[in-house]
């Protein structure tokens, strides 16, 4: 059978000429080419832009609140917070201004670095935290963070950059604004993420582990991990041992017990603690001297003496001026009440030296607090009598919600303090208007000052009393210290307790019976004030701006801070820094 002749091949395709026509085909294709790149896809290359510089942004911004957390068993919160703000805008502009450099100088992604610095946080902290006292209050925490957090938010700002390098922004002929825009907006996102986050924190703080100081770190680093992950993550194994079985910050059962192991060596024992909005909380016993404390922050709440006789209704408290607060039932008044008929309002509770005091002499007794763990812990660990009304609220909105109402006391005390310094929100104009509103016409309020006696604040802060309740004495804790101890600490930081009523021309007490002591030898010591502090030394100076009013409160934050350092070292010399420092 005869095969099919081939067809003959095709003739290549000729070489299309270079002309007009052709050229303009070709523009026509690109073009079309060019149209492809939607919309849609170019939105979703800037999206994950977006998503990954503000996760960034955002892991930063936690850890901003974080690391303050941190260090504020150790040093206070206010102490801690002196240098953050200008720390973190340092670092933010030195690792937005040095991007470039630092990518071309390191031999790796700078983001690869995060999870380690991540992970390494804690460790340095917890070998940090041994020097604190060396380092002081003032630099102390700006030291730590700027080998702990600072350069975490250094290369998590500079990794941002790059990161934003990708973001198309045109503004037309504003070029220097669209140059401006990406770092000015990641700034402001950071500062947004961090008020929010630290917000979220304060309310949830303590709740479970993972809302705990450690607990923050530990998923932090986790989260750092997964943004960044590399082969550089084996180094992270030791920082993960150590934090897993020798932190003892840490707040589980076994870093726990070995912390009672370190604490018994300076002859304590731990018996709880907590973290919660207002710091972190302990109960702690001294074995060798025999008394138990609350400790919130670097901050005492109170204490009682173990050792109790027979002749004890109550146990003795370690802190006399707690003792003095109970003389606001010493006051003479015209018509006085009876205990069985009078009713107190006690704004702070501490351990409940003085609200337990007042439910003994049979008082109808409010305790306001704004913290639950206290509350569970005074009733726990210091006996609170439970025969009370508890009201765990922040005090300005109640008074003023009481304010409203037509609930009258016959006895107030004011008796609050946090982060090394006085809330001055509980010692404003409004608030003490508030105090005013609801105190019995014939009603005695005994107002707790705990500051350094030398700074405007304290003057201001009386002034402020004496213009709402004119009638008014003031005593210390104990007797005034030379002029010599004064120059040498550069403080007088005591407690002072200002006894003020709207019943008389004058504020008198009453002398003690044997029923007031109710069996307590620190009462018949502290229970009569005798450490009389001369009016006159708080008076007013031009440069102190007036009385203090709830929209001028931050004038205060500079004498809060030379308040706060005085505290820090007062405590430093109630308890052994190890405590302090092994929390």
């Amino acid at each position: 059978m005869a095969k099919p002749p081939k067809q003959p091949k095709a003739p290549p395709p000729a070489e299309q000429l270079l002309t007009q026509e052709n050229f303009e085909k070709e523009l026509k294709a690109l073009a079309e080419k060019a149209k492809e790149e939607t919309w849609g896809r170019w939105a979703k290359e800037q999206g994950w832009v977006l998503i990954r510089s503000g996760t960034l942004l955002t892991l930063a911004a936690v850890y901003s609140n974080v690391s303050q957390l941190t260090l504020s068993p150790v040093y206070g919160s206010i102490p801690s917070s002196i240098w953050h703000s200008r720390a973190v805008m340092t670092a933010c502009f030195i690792g937005w201004s040095s991007n470039l450099f630092i990518r071309r100088r390191l031999p790796l992604k700078p983001q690869q670095l995060l999870p380690l610095i991540a992970a390494y946080i804690p460790v340095m902290q917890f070998f940090l935290f041994k020097i604190s006292g060396t380092m002081g209050a003032l630099f102390g925490p700006l030291v730590i963070e700027m080998f702990t957090f600072l350069p975490l938010l250094l290369l998590s700002v500079s990794s941002t950059a790059t990161i934003l390098d990708d973001l198309e922004m045109s503004i037309g002929r504003f070029q220097w604004l669209s140059d401006a825009m990406p770092g000015l907006s990641a700034y402001a996102f950071f500062k947004g993420m961090e008020y929010y986050s630290g917000n979220v924190l304060q309310q949830t703080i303590g709740s479970s582990f993972l809302h705990t100081r450690l607990g923050c770190q530990i998923w932090l680093a986790h989260l750092y991990a997964i943004f960044a992950p590399s082969k550089l993550l084996y180094y992270a194994i030791p920082a993960i041992l150590h934090t897993a079985f020798f932190n003892v910050h840490v707040p589980y059962s076994y870093t726990t017990s070995l912390l009672n192991s370190v604490v018994a060596r300076e002859g304590w024992i731990l018996l709880a603690r907590q973290e919660s909005l207002t710091g972190y909380m302990s109960i702690l016993e001294s074995r060798d001297q025999g008394f138990r404390v609350m400790r919130c922050d670097h901050s005492l709440l109170g204490g009682e003496w173990l050792a109790k006789s027979d002749r004890n209704l109550l146990a003795e408290p370690i802190y006399g001026v707690f003792v003095m607060l109970e003389a606001v039932r010493l006051v003479e008044v015209k018509k006085s009440v009876p205990d069985s008929e009078a009713k107190a309002l006690v704004i702070g509770l501490g351990i409940g030296t003085t609200p337990a005091a007042l439910m003994a002499h049979g008082i109808e007794t409010t305790i306001v607090e704004i913290d639950p763990i206290v509350h569970e812990y005074a009733t726990k660990y210091f006996g609170l009598p439970t025969n009370h009304k508890a009201v765990i609220e922040d005090a300005v909105s109640y008074a003023a919600s009481i304010a409203q109402t037509e609930e009258k006391y016959d006895y107030i005390v004011n008796d609050v303090f946090t982060g090394g310094a006085e809330p001055v929100e509980l010692f404003t104009l409004e608030f003490l208007t508030d105090l005013n509103t609801i105190l019995k016409p014939g009603g005695v309020i005994a107002i707790n000052y705990a500051g350094d006696l030398l700074l405007p604040s304290a003057r201001i802060i009386v002034q402020t009393i004496k213009t709402v309740f004119p009638t008014c004495r003031i005593f210390r804790e104990s007797a005034a210290p030379s002029t010599e101890q004064i120059f040498q600490d550069g403080r007088d930081f005591t407690n002072m307790v200002i006894f003020c009523t709207n019943a008389a021309d004058d504020v008198k007490f009453r002398k003690p019976t044997e029923k007031d002591m109710l069996g307590s030898g620190a009462r018949k010591v502290f229970l009569l004030p005798t450490h009389e502090v001369d009016q006159s030394v708080f008076a007013l100076e031009e440069s102190d701006g007036g009385i203090l009013s709830s929209n001028d409160t931050e004038r205060f934050r500079g004498w809060q801070e030379k308040s706060a350092m005085g505290h820090w070292a007062v405590m430093r010399t109630v308890l052994p820094e190890k405590i302090w420092e092994d929390w």
